[in-house]
């Protein structure tokens, strides 16, 4: 079974799931319904919340963006290590994001509803950097003037766009990008087309 499909089905239920219940465009219902909300992680030490709201998504588009960008990149990095590998980089990412959001928003102490599996896709955007850059640029379909205009286009979609947990992106793209550097190892048998 593909992971990286997996993983689609199961944010689409559990988006649809929501929906069922109320509004998943609500703040509220969302920071009801496991998203990351600071006050209840420090007053009621709901730590789960770190892992619930990265299968969580504000929104039809929020959700369908997402899955997008997991199903091309996802893909990719799942042949690359192996269906375990992938799927503990999938959760830490996901978790890594949510963590430094969370810290960040403790440390401005402006509190936000945080929610998405973006931190987990940056994750994957993060490892195939690693990879792209042990291969020379190049990695099956991906190439490193690719991976760079991703990650800028990424990054500035999330500056320009309001409602947009940029650290929750970075902290997923960091720990994605230092997983990889433990868990890929490259075959050096393998024939280098890369020039």
């Amino acid at each position: 079974m593909n992971f990286t499909i997996s993983l689609i089905i199961i944010n689409v239920i559990i988006y649809f799931i929501l929906e069922s219940m109320g509004t998943t465009e609500s703040a509220v219902f969302m920071m009801e319904h496991g998203a990351v909300y600071p006050p209840y992680i420090i007053e009621r030490g709901e730590y789960w919340r770190f892992f619930t709201a990265t299968l969580m998504h504000f929104g039809f588009s929020h959700l369908l963006n997402n899955m997008v960008m997991l199903g091309a990149a996802g893909q990719i990095l799942e042949r690359a290590l192996g269906k375990v590998k992938y799927l503990l980089l999938y959760f830490a990412a996901g978790i890594g994001g949510c963590v430094l959001s969370y810290l960040e928003m403790m440390h401005s102490g402006e509190y936000a509803v945080a929610a998405g599996a973006s931190g987990s896709i940056f994750g994957i955007i993060g490892a195939l950097a690693w990879i792209l850059i042990l291969h020379r640029g190049k990695y099956e379909t991906l190439t490193g003037k690719g991976m760079v205009m991703m990650i800028i286009l990424s990054l500035y979609y999330g500056v320009s766009t309001g409602d947009v947990d940029n650290w929750g992106h970075i902290g997923g793209f960091l720990m994605g990008f230092l997983i990889s550097i433990i868990f890929y190892r490259r075959n050096t048998k393998e024939i280098d087309f890369g020039g």
